[in-house]
């Protein structure tokens, strides 16, 4: 087996899955797969990157799917403390990021609450995935010096709270996570608080997979873009101007493609 020096028998580590695309995963993540005994993995986790895990460990999907049941975070809380209790090496499988929008604060405190060494192993975020397949940077000299990650996840039937004075800033890249059915909300926000309706728009979904699609339009367009170009994967909204094309060119939908 892999080196296992920092990580023994009854101890957890929350990984980061990347955006889907294996050859995206850290060697570490890769290494703490291949380790782990318990696997408890986000519905979003691609099954290349499952295949890492070693003959015999234990997988268990703890997804939460909209319009499914799913496991709550305080079951998936407990269940994790419960493996690592048993003496097993847990690996908590998320998408992206685990300090990004991943739900690791309550993770954390309950593996610390109950004894129990914990630790971070960074992934590629999906803007970062976004605008690689793009061929874009996510800032700009002089023009976009900021980058403000946002998500429009809310519960059902609630507005998103969110400064949107704040977000519409002309000198910024504003990234807007699970961003799909927002979009008509999100543009018409941002308009409201003062950003042109011209500003560049890129929408990203299921970004560095094999079915990844990609689209660039503008804010005032975007409601309509995101309802007649998108499937029901998740999608990444990248606005401002640093998503501008160094060609002129009207919304165009690109092919397949994954980062390199």
């Amino acid at each position: 087996m892999s080196d296992l020096h920092d990580f023994p028998a009854g101890t957890v580590w929350l990984v980061g899955a990347g955006p889907g695309d294996p050859e995206l995963l850290t060697r570490k993540a890769a290494r703490l797969i291949a380790a782990a005994d318990v696997i408890f993995h986000d519905a979003l986790v691609g099954p290349g990157i499952l295949d890492l895990t070693a003959p015999g460990a234990q997988r268990v999907d703890v997804g939460k799917r909209a319009g499914r049941h799913s496991h709550s975070q305080s079951t998936i809380d407990a269940r994790i403390v419960a493996a690592a209790r048993a003496g097993n090496r847990v690996v908590r499988l998320k998408g992206g990021d685990p300090a990004v929008f991943g739900r690791a604060t309550e993770e954390l405190e309950a593996c610390r609450d109950a004894g129990i060494a914990v630790r971070i192993c960074p992934g590629i975020t999906a803007a970062s995935a976004a605008a690689a397949s793009l061929g874009t940077s996510l800032t700009l000299r002089g023009t976009a010096r900021r980058l403000t990650l946002v998500t429009a996840h809310a519960r059902a039937g609630e507005t998103l709270d969110l400064d949107w004075q704040a977000l519409a800033d002309p000198a910024a890249t504003l990234a807007v996570y699970m961003g799909k059915a927002a979009a008509g909300e999100v543009s018409a926000r941002l308009i409201a608080a003062g950003l042109p309706p011209e500003t560049p728009v890129a929408l990203v979904e299921n970004a560095s997979h094999r079915d990844e699609r990609r689209l660039r339009t503008r804010l005032d367009l975007l409601p309509f873009a995101a309802r007649a170009a998108l499937g029901d994967g998740p999608a990444l909204l990248l606005i401002g101007e640093a998503l501008r094309p160094a060609a002129p060119g009207a919304v165009a939908l690109a092919a397949a493609a994954r980062p390199c």
